[in-house]
């Protein structure tokens, strides 16, 4: 018989160490990526085996394939200029940060996304390792 899962049972993983400056850089390089329509500043610190999770449900695997989509979606303009908020921020082990960061459209019923950002340190930086995007929309499938 499988073992009763009990809310006692569950850790809470959040240290609730301060990764502030790791979020803040990756929320800067992200604003001024999509602002400049940069793809090399947007991917800046995405590490070379990257996981994402596209905002239609594509998924991939490697810096190198995401940063040409990147350039190829910059140039043509898909994202609308927009801003960049911190949702939430939980630090499960010390060297890992996940952070769910809104990218928010200026103009109102513009494109816009939610995405789950999960950082590692490695050598004293941070890399983003995998990303999840969800589309910010009131339409869902019935």
């Amino acid at each position: 018989m499988a073992e009763k899962n009990t809310i006692s049972s569950r850790p809470a993983l959040h240290l609730g160490l301060d990764v502030a400056e790791a979020v803040d850089e990756l929320v800067d390089r992200l604003q001024r990526g999509v602002s400049s329509s940069d793809a090399d500043m947007y991917d800046s610190i995405f590490a070379d085996d990257i996981l994402w999770g596209t905002p239609k449900g594509r998924v991939l695997q490697g810096y190198g394939e995401l940063n040409a989509i990147h350039h190829r979606l910059m140039a043509a303009s898909v994202a609308p200029p927009s801003t960049f908020v911190v949702d939430q921020v939980i630090t499960p082990s010390p060297d890992v940060v996940v952070a769910q960061i809104s990218r928010v459209a200026v103009e109102p019923g513009g494109f816009s996304e939610v995405a789950m950002y999960v950082l590692v340190r490695r050598d004293e930086r941070w890399w983003v390792s995998a990303v999840q995007n969800t589309p910010i929309t009131d339409q869902l499938p019935s």
